[in-house]
């Protein structure tokens, strides 16, 4: 392992763990305590974690960029399909065809906590309580979501750009509990 290998993989780690512990911190405050206990763990697993260290920017997820030079990322992959936070796990095969599946709403939540804690963790000190909604806007991901879970990700994240996070989270509680 060279230098650069060497830096990058304690760089990856130490975002890692920092993504993680604001998940952690975000999903206690909607009430899913163990889902941010073990929240992205699959990063640790080789295949995620070689190529996170490989891909590693520090602005911008390194799977990005591995899907960026490889056109896919096994990684990225690998991710998606072991975490129910992220809306492409909810897909099914029916009458030949994939079709979105609408999450459900602890899932969502989670995906929402994942969301602001990445825009916090990429953006730095450029994040405002508007910038996970800038992102969903700019990306045409709602255009593959279950309609109605593009309209519940917009939704929140509308009003957190409106109302901030402490009324987001309190909200967010209340759609856990509610959802139970």
């Amino acid at each position: 392992m060279n230098k650069k290998q060497l830096k990058n993989t304690f760089k990856h780690l130490k975002t890692v763990h920092i993504h993680r512990k604001l998940v952690r911190e975000n999903c206690f405050k909607c009430g899913l305590y163990a889902q941010g206990l073990v929240h992205d763990l699959s990063k640790y697993s080789p295949i995620e974690l070689l190529s996170g260290i490989k891909y590693y920017q520090g602005d911008r997820s390194p799977l990005d960029l591995d899907q960026q030079i490889n056109g896919y990322s096994k990684a990225w992959l690998h991710h998606q399909g072991r975490n129910k936070h992220h809306w492409e796990y909810w897909y099914a095969h029916l009458n030949h065809q994939f079709v979105p599946i609408e999450m459900p709403t602890r899932y969502l939540v989670e995906s929402i906590c994942d969301r602001i804690a990445a825009s916090k963790i990429y953006l730095k000190d450029k994040y405002t309580d508007a910038s996970p909604y800038e992102y969903l806007m700019r990306n045409n991901d709602r255009n593959y979501m279950h309609p109605n879970t593009a309209k519940e990700f917009e939704r929140i994240l509308l009003y957190l750009k409106e109302n901030g996070e402490e009324k987001t989270f309190e909200m967010l509680k209340k759609m856990v509990k509610e959802n139970k």
